[in-house]
């Protein structure tokens, strides 16, 4: 079983300069100018995760040259909160693109989305063999009262979507193997405290603040001690190595062949700690990118791919990596073959 990439395209909301917006989300004025962004992407106030997914999904339709009813698959990975509860976001995005003979499916494993969704339509078209087309969209609109854009995270964070057609047996941008690694002892880290069903909202409950810095609440988790802290930081680089090392195996692929890999939107002092970790040299990351872009949640792999297709960048045959790390904790890896 073999698919491939016919086309990617995407939808992002407006650019803005960070310096300029700064000052009306955080007071940490001279952290975030040291995270070395210069634009990220906000969508209008009504424009909802599902309307940034339906036009990604279009254009990439639009663009391989094929109709919403050629769909067997659409997939919706997602790293934030879509416009309602009990409701079901890939679902909605199916029915607006018009794909009614699709199966629709979610996938919502934080930032680690995008990256683990192409696993799953490997395993659609594997145990069903009359699936021919499929439609991945990763999608991320910022949940202001819950995310501060450039306090919640340490990135500054975007809104926008990106997709991509996938068709059995196309040989351009082949997948060859996903690989994941998830530890659920991290898994409180981060978490807003309420609006589940351990806490629900109620009409006298005062409003929720943001979730805060992730650096905190994992010194929360685990109690203030910093050996553990250091364990974690030790194991998520780690970890972070074995999966690309894990799909290179599966794909018989020599690990030293992989020059270019394509991370989360970070900071480009994150990214070049992150090219260091994996032998390569920041350039080969996605590191020119990220600081005219912002962070996309479980967006930035998938847009970081259909950018550089569109500017011819990337050799053909060329093993080229999606990697990511979302909380939960996930661990992720896509290896291509462009």
């Amino acid at each position: 079983m073999t698919y491939g990439i016919a086309a990617v395209d995407w939808a992002l909301g407006d650019p803005i300069p960070v310096a300029e917006a700064a000052p009306s989300y955080t007071e940490q004025l001279r952290r975030v100018a040291g995270w070395g962004y210069r634009t990220f992407h906000r969508a209008t106030d009504d424009t909802g995760l599902t309307d940034l997914a339906t036009e990604a999904g279009r254009r990439a339709l639009d663009r391989a040259g094929i109709t919403a009813a050629d769909i067997d698959l659409v997939v919706l990975a997602m790293a934030d909160i879509p416009e309602y509860l009990y409701w079901d976001a890939a679902a909605s995005t199916q029915a607006r693109l018009g794909a009614f003979s699709a199966e629709a499916c979610l996938v919502n494993q934080a930032c680690s989305s995008g990256v683990v969704a192409f696993d799953f339509v490997a395993g659609k078209f594997a145990t069903h063999p009359e699936y021919r087309k499929a439609l991945l969209i990763s999608a991320h609109k910022v949940c202001e009262p819950y995310w501060n854009r450039m306090e919640s995270g340490t990135a500054v964070a975007s809104d926008g979507a990106a997709a991509a057609v996938l068709v059995r047996g196309h040989t351009e941008c082949s997948w060859l193997a996903t690989e994941i690694i998830s530890d659920g002892r991290y898994a409180d880290a981060g978490r807003l405290p309420v609006g589940g069903e351990a806490c629900p909202f109620t009409a006298d409950a005062p409003k929720p603040a943001p979730v805060g810095p992730p650096d905190r609440a994992m010194k929360e988790l685990l109690g203030g001690d910093p050996r553990a802290l250091v364990k974690f930081v030790r194991q998520d680089r780690h970890n972070n190595r074995t999966v690309l090392e894990r799909a290179c195996r599966r794909a018989g692929i020599p690990y030293p062949s992989v020059r270019r890999v394509l991370y989360m939107n970070g900071t480009l002092k994150g990214l070049e700690a992150y090219a260091q970790e994996l032998g390569i040299p920041r350039e080969d990351t996605n590191a020119p990118l990220a600081a005219d872009y912002g962070h996309f949640g479980c967006v930035d792999q998938l847009l970081s791919l259909g950018l550089l297709l569109e500017s011819g960048e990337l050799a053909s045959g060329e093993p080229l990596a999606l990697t990511s790390t979302g909380s939960g904790m996930h661990w992720a890896c896509t290896l291509l073959r462009v």
